[in-house]
């Protein structure tokens, strides 16, 4: 049973290998390798986090080489343990992490700092309290979610009043991002004493998004806005929008900033979102570990916060 279990492993790790870009080319050895582990590369936010990343590896390639992967779905938590593992196999110098869940992943990052890989957190902040469980530190490179957040919930308020029904679509709800971004949300709601009647998960996919705004407009006719944790689920609800004949009434708004929802800034069927700038969201959490790396910094010694720019989008 143990052997074939070894072997099922085998099995797992060459399977993930042969899904990933063949980037740690052996003339680059003297190099540091950096690894490069994001969400959904379905998602555009995280493809243009990863053309941002090759772009910076290419100016500076004489500096690093780069391996650069994500999963398939934003909430294949298990996969992106697997890449994880195969980039300690590879023997990876660095980790810039962009983590599916914020706490599943944890145990593989500490597995990682024990075999001397510098760990840097990007995107989606991993949990505190489970990190100081496990005794390591690991920076977080990124934007201040709620705050953000909250920009993009003034901005809607102002075309709010008292006692207005809105709902929120949050993201993955196990993700620090997807909570802070809810609670940057209600404290804008709050202030202007908007009634939020739901929180429910998107996902942060159209998809789900657009099914979770579709059951909240039916449950809630009189509903007047939808804030969306990121602009994925926001393209979804627009459509519920539409579908429920209910365009120019209920005010859609996200946050990301990603292409395909600039041409719905500019018509008005989505009012505001925040840019976190993705494409260079990587590249601060490269240079915060390539620095470590030539340092030879400690992990332990590493910033707890790197805080990078977030700005509301507007028409």
């Amino acid at each position: 049973m143990n052997t074939r279990r070894s072997t099922l492993k085998s099995l797992a790790l060459i399977a993930v290998a042969a899904a990933l870009p063949l980037g740690s080319a052996s003339a680059a050895d003297a190099k540091p390798k950096v690894a490069l582990v994001m969400k959904s590369l379905a998602n555009e936010f995280f493809q243009t986090m990863q053309d941002g990343a090759k772009a910076h590896q290419k100016q500076h390639a004489a500096e690093y080489a780069l391996i650069a992967n994500g999963i398939k779905d934003e909430t294949d938590t298990a996969a992106q343990i697997k890449i994880i593992q195969q980039m300690m196999v590879e023997k990876v110098d660095a980790l810039v992490l962009a983590p599916a869940d914020s706490k599943a992943l944890v145990p593989v990052v500490k597995e990682a700092i024990d075999k001397g890989i510098i760990v840097v957190n990007i995107d989606n902040k991993l949990d505190d309290a489970a990190l100081k469980e496990k005794g390591i530190v690991v920076p977080f490179v990124g934007p201040d979610n709620r705050a953000g957040a909250k920009l993009v919930g003034e901005y809607l308020a102002k075309q709010l009043k008292a006692g207005d029904k809105v709902g929120i679509l949050e993201g993955v709800s196990t993700t620090t991002n997807a909570q802070q971004r809810t609670a940057g949300f209600q404290d804008a709601m709050k202030a202007v004493g908007a009634n939020v009647v739901g929180v429910q998960s998107g996902q942060w996919e159209m998809d789900k998004g657009n099914m979770v705004a579709s059951a909240m407009l039916r449950e809630h006719p009189d509903l007047t806005a939808l804030l969306c944790g990121n602009d994925n689920m926001a393209l979804g609800a627009v459509a519920a929008v539409k579908t429920a004949g209910k365009a120019g009434k209920v005010k859609v708004v996200g946050y990301d900033n990603i292409s395909a929802i600039k041409p719905m800034l500019a018509d008005g069927r989505v009012l505001a979102t925040a840019d976190q700038f993705a494409a260079q969201q990587a590249v601060f959490g490269i240079e915060t570990a390539l620095k470590a790396v030539k340092a030879k910094t400690p992990q332990k010694d590493l910033p707890g916060t790197v805080q990078t720019p977030v700005k509301l989008i507007t028409k």
